[in-house]
This record gives C-alpha cells, sequence and structure tokens, in this order.
C-alpha cells in the first residue's frame, strides 16, 4: 500500500528531505509517529531511520533550526529539539542480536528492512519515505497496515524469537492492546505464555512504566485481565493474582475478588484518570486473600482488610519501585478508608461520623468518596440504586457539616506544648491522652471547637490525672507568624 501522508506536510519534514537527498543517504519516518497518525492520534515524537548515519542528518537539521541536538554515540543516536515541542530522534539503520540473559542487543548497521524487523510489533513497523522521489510513500513490508485496521497486536517475526530477546515486548504487547483496545494474535498470546518467564530479566523500573500506562489506559481490566492469561500477573504482581478464584461451602461463596477489583478499575477509569486513585482501586482489597475466613453463620468474611491493605502497600510501591512519597501516602489512606462511606451508608449518618470522616480524610475526601461509589459492583440493581442514594446523603452531609465546622484537616486547639507549658510537664504519655480525647470530643460535638471550651476539657482530664498547674493565669492560644491569635471556627451541636 503506497500513500501520501498528511502529516509530511508539517515543515520539519521538507527540511529533513532536503537534508537527506543532499547527503544522499535514504531516510523514513517509523514507529509510533506512523501509527498514531493512521489511529487519529495526536503525536509529537518522530523517529527518523537513516539508512547511513543518523547522527550527521541530526546535527545538520540542528544547524538549520538553531536547535540543540543531544548525541548519543554509544548508541548511533542522536535528538533534535524543535522550538514548537517537537522531538525528532534519528538513528541509523541496524539489525540486533541477543544473548539469552541480557535484553542489551549487539547492534550492527543494516537495511531499512532490518530495523523494520527488529521492531516489536507490525504496527509499529511501518514507515514512511522522507526522500525527495518518494516522499509519503508507505513502507510496511509485514503488514502493519492490515493488522491496523484488523486491530492486532502481531509481531512482524517469530514471536518467540521477539519476546525471548527482549522480554519488555511481552508488556508492551499487553499495554498496546490495553491502550488501543486491540486484540492480541493468537500466536503471538500463546508466545507471550510460553516466554513469560523471560519477564524476570527485565527491571522493576522498566516493567512498571508498562503497567502504569495500563493502569491509565481507558479501559484497565482489558490489560489485567490478559496479564492474568498470558500467566504475566502472577510474575510480576503476585498479590494481585491472589485476588483471583472462589471459595465455596455449601451454599455460601464469596465474589471473585479479581473480577470485582478489575470492575472497580474500571469505574473509577471513566471518571478520573488521577493515576494513584487508580492505583487505590487496584489495591483497595488487596489484603483479602490474607483476611479470609469462613464462618458458618455468614459465610465468608474479609474482616479488617482495609488495615492490613492499608500496611501492605509501602511494601508493594518499594518493590515495584512505585515512589514511595506523597503518591503512596494518597494510596495508603485510600485503601484504609474505603469501607468508611460504605459504613456510613448503610447506617444512620451521625453528625459525629461525619466529621470523623472529614478529618481523616481531609482534602482528600471527595476522591475517597469517588473511590467507594465506584467499589458498588452489585449485579442486583435496588442494591446499587439503595447504596448510592445513601451517598448521596452523605455527600449532603458532609457538605452541610463543612459549611458550619469547616472540619476537614481541622488541629485540636489545645496543643502538646500548651499542656507541657500548663503543667510543667516534659513529653509523656499524658499529653497525647489529653489531646486525644479533647479532639474526639470535639468531633463527637461533645465541645465546641474553640480554645476556652479545650482548654475547660483539658483543666478536667488534668486534674483527674493529678496533674496541678505551674502557674494559675491560662496561657494564651497560639499565635501565628503575624502575631495574630488564630481564631478557631465553632462546631455544632
Amino acid at each position: 500500500m503506497m500513500a501520501v501522508a498528511a502529516p509530511l506536510s508539517d515543515p520539519i519534514f521538507a527540511r529533513i528531505r532536503r537534508i537527506v537527498d543532499s547527503l544522499g543517504v535514504r531516510a523514513f519516518v517509523v514507529g509510533g509517529y506512523v501509527r498514531d497518525y493512521y489511529l487519529h492520534r495526536p503525536s509529537t515524537d518522530i523517529d527518523v531511520v537513516v539508512v547511513g548515519s543518523g547522527i550527521a542528518v541530526a546535527e545538520a537539521l540542528g544547524a538549520e533550526l538553531h536547535a540543540r541536538v543531544s548525541v548519543f554515540k554509544t548508541f548511533g543516536t542522536a535528538m533534535v529539539r524543535a522550538r514548537n515541542g517537537v522531538e525528532v530522534e534519528f538513528v541509523g539503520a541496524r539489525k540486533e542480536s541477543y544473548t539469552h540473559d541480557s535484553r542489551k542487543p549487539v547492534v550492527e548497521a543494516g537495511t531499512l528492512e532490518d530495523d523494520q524487523r527488529r521492531r516489536d510489533f507490525t504496527i509499529n513497523a511501518m514507515a514512511w519515505s522522507l526522500n525527495g522521489d518518494t516522499f509519503g510513500e508507505l513502507v510496511d513490508p509485514f503488514g502493519g497496515m492490515d493488522d491496523l485496521e484488523a486491530c492486532i497486536i502481531r509481531t512482524p517475526c517469530d514471536p518467540d524469537v521477539t519476546f525471548s530477546d527482549d522480554p519488555l515486548r511481552m508488556m508492551r504487547a499487553v499495554r498496546f492492546a490495553s491502550q488501543l483496545g486491540f486484540d492480541i494474535d493468537p500466536e503471538t498470546f500463546e508466545a507471550i505464555r510460553r516466554n513469560r518467564e523471560r519477564i524476570r530479566i527485565v527491571s522493576r523500573e522498566r516493567i512498571i512504566v508498562e503497567l502504569n500506562k495500563i493502569v491509565l489506559s481507558p479501559v484497565p481490566s482489558i490489560g489485567f485481565g490478559l496479564l492474568e492469561m498470558t500467566g504475566l500477573l502472577e510474575l510480576i504482581f503476585p498479590e494481585m493474582h491472589r485476588l483471583k478464584g472462589v471459595d465455596r461451602v455449601g451454599k455460601h461463596a464469596h465474589k471473585d475478588n479479581f473480577l470485582h477489583t478489575l470492575k472497580v478499575l474500571d469505574n473509577v477509569a471513566r471518571r478520573s484518570d488521577d493515576l494513584w486513585l487508580r492505583w487505590a482501586a487496584v489495591l483497595h482489597d488487596i489484603a483479602k486473600p490474607l483476611t479470609k475466613a469462613y464462618d458458618p453463620k455468614v459465610g465468608w468474611t474479609f474482616h479488617g482488610h482495609e488495615v492490613v491493605g492499608s500496611k501492605m502497600v509501602p511494601e508493594i510501591f518499594r518493590r515495584m519501585k512505585l515512589p514511595l512519597n506523597e503518591h503512596m501516602k494518597f494510596v495508603q489512606k485510600m485503601v484504609f478508608l474505603h469501607l468508611r462511606p460504605i459504613v456510613l451508608s448503610e447506617d444512620l449518618v451521625t453528625d459525629s461520623a461525619v466529621r470523623r470522616l472529614l478529618f481523616e480524610a481531609g482534602d482528600d475526601v471527595e476522591q475517597l468518596m469517588l473511590l467507594c461509589e465506584a467499589d458498588i459492583t452489585s449485579g442486583i440493581d435496588a442494591k446499587v440504586k439503595r447504596y448510592l442514594a445513601n451517598f448521596e446523603l452523605v455527600r449532603r452531609k458532609m457538605k452541610d457539616l463543612e459549611e458550619r465546622d469547616r472540619i476537614r484537616n481541622f488541629q485540636p486547639p489545645i496543643t502538646g506544648e500548651i499542656i507541657m507549658q500548663t503543667y510543667g510537664l516534659p513529653p509523656c504519655r499524658e499529653i497525647g491522652e489529653i489531646k486525644e480525647v479533647i479532639k474526639n470530643a470535639i468531633l463527637d460535638g461533645e465541645i465546641p471547637n474553640d480554645y476556652a471550651a479545650a482548654f475547660a476539657l483539658m483543666e478536667r482530664l488534668a486534674a483527674e490525672r493529678g496533674l496541678r498547674p505551674v502557674a494559675s493565669v491560662q496561657p494564651a492560644p497560639a499565635a501565628d507568624d503575624a502575631g495574630n491569635v488564630r481564631q478557631l471556627p465553632k462546631i455544632s451541636d
């Protein structure tokens, strides 16, 4: 199939055409830029294969554009960053060979077809000519256009060789299928199953890049389902693999927690593109296999799975090379709290319970509510409608209390420093106990959230513990950096 491609009307391609014709070399746009044009997907990263020196072409283009050129002589590549944000990477056409224990190839110069053959999938092996006499012609020796039209992921040569040489390509096959909604060719799929153990030689850093792209897919359950069917999931994410399956005793059976997790993840994906909220969906029930127990009276239970799951999050993030920062803490908080709104929706919604939810979730409360609504996956429509209606009641109560009490992220007015100063105490257990009682009294609406009421309660609690003040003058509330006494909001009954 030959076609003139509209994207080659961009002036940068005309510049490359003049340069490669003057140097007497052949050059081609190849890979994702070509694929994404036919898929009507935006792309600004351009890969150019030169049958000759890609670095020489890059340096000539950089000189014309007065643009920065990054040269990587070890790999025979160079990158030109144009001022409009477009990046063009140049590489000499090459063929590769691999050793069994490494993804790093032995590289030597080759033809365009050699270069296309080393590509992972046929849809990434199509090329457009950049030379004047064939400008814009599609070079597609492996049927990439046919596979694109059929929505198929297939390797350009023997898939066992492709995946054994570079096992990360197995993850990429699943990722492209998930991102594009494509099917994996049966022969390619079976080759992934046969070669799945080879994934062990790939670094965790490279694996998590692909896994995050699966999590961010429009329908991420496609990717996780394929990872499970190919056997890759058990190797790269055993905790999630262990969610799969149903236990039965008599008439009692629990849901398949793997399939449930995928439904929750897809539900979240329809409403949010936040990577970390999606990871919270992936991990929200991760501890159910560890907490599963059978009770003859009620059936299968998973008591405390939210607590155990939140404790598992840091180790999972550490092992999978996910960031151990505020993103990890956010996911941990979501896993820990994900049952709270559901419990609220089942019981009488009290001001005290809602205040505690606002206090513990803080600024993440809307994200938590989204996750909890996504967690309602029952096949019984009436049950789903009842839960969602109750969630709406919880939301209204939250809005009302937030407007009146401003309890989100509040700090109790009595600090440890005030207690130590009043009673001449060093850091000790009693200080923590007094602070906790004051905090709970405010959250339960037993006292207003103001300094005087909290100080009075502190005095009573201290007296019960035999503490005596070192001075009769009540210390002033803490002041801000400008010297202004903090005015605390009142909390309603």
